[in-house]
């Protein structure tokens, strides 16, 4: 399967990826989708087929979340990412044939990428792994401050906190930025001093959209 008029936009967080296929969406009159667009399918997922997806659906307790081992967390994250993708795939192929460019922030493993798109409709947007662990409660979107809150809800909220960010130090791990840096696709790294509109016209240089 080859999806000839999607963008891809994958890397790490804190990188803008989001905020990059909004734009593009908004200039180009196309279809944006952002961080989790695949959430709309997780009603009628199957724990025994997405087990990490209706991991979090299903949870009773969201203590529970916070207070998994490093290792558990990063085991899965690995398998969230796993799982996003098929759903997607799922996602993109009837997206693909609605007349317009579809701009994506994706979790679809460069490997897969390379089978699914060209090189020229894939970006990767990176910051260094320390953005991602030092301002991931800055954010003041709703999931995270809810976390933020049942740590500070803990019997020892100090140590709850480190635990949280050891997983996070797993899952934004220099490893695992310079496999994205090394994946064979261009690159654009995080630069404060640079503003959105900046970035907007680098990453439609990369995409070959300014000729458009």
């Amino acid at each position: 399967m080859k999806l000839n008029d999607v963008y891809f936009i994958n890397g790490t967080a804190y990188a803008g990826k989001s905020t990059m296929v909004r734009l593009l969406a908004q200039k180009y009159d196309g279809i944006a989708c952002e961080e989790n667009y695949h959430d709309r399918l997780l009603p009628e997922l199957d724990p025994a087929e997405f087990p990490c997806l209706c991991y979090s659906r299903d949870l009773q307790d969201w203590h529970d979340f916070i207070r998994r081992s490093p290792e558990e967390y990063e085991a899965w994250f690995d398998g969230v990412t796993a799982e996003c993708e098929i759903l997607e795939l799922r996602i993109l192929a009837d997206l693909a044939n609605q007349g317009k460019s579809v701009f994506v922030d994706t979790n679809i493993r460069p490997e897969t990428l390379k089978t699914i798109s060209d090189s020229e409709h894939v970006l990767i947007m990176l910051a260094e792994p320390e953005i991602s662990v030092l301002r991931f409660f800055e954010r003041p979107d709703r999931e995270k401050q809810f976390l933020y809150r049942l740590i500070s809800e803990e019997p020892d909220p100090e140590k709850a906190m480190e635990n949280y960010r050891q997983g996070l130090m797993r899952i934004n791990s220099r490893e695992r930025y310079d496999r994205f840096l090394h994946s064979g696709f261009s690159v654009i790294t995080r630069d404060e001093q640079r503003s959105a509109e900046q970035t907007l016209k680098l990453v439609e240089q990369a995409f070959g959209l300014r000729n458009r």
